[in-house]
């Protein structure tokens, strides 16, 4: 089960650490609100394509970690 995601220099998001523990998660929000970026990030970790675009503008890596 996946607790929690750490994700740095990911498009426009510098850093972010998301708990996802105790039960249902939901990730709503307004359009442009980031929602694709973070479920790109999901599967980046898992094995996933990993679009180079994807990596924050003047950044030379993205970062990621999921538990």
């Amino acid at each position: 089960m996946l607790s929690s995601l750490h994700i740095e220099n990911v498009a426009v998001i510098k850093d972010l650490d998301i708990d996802l523990e105790g039960g249902f998660t939901a990730l709503t929000g307004e359009t442009g609100a980031g929602k694709s970026i973070i479920i790109d990030s999901i599967n980046m970790l898992i094995g996933g394509k990993l679009n180079r675009e994807l990596i924050r503008t003047g950044e030379k890596k993205a970062v990621g970690i999921l538990q």
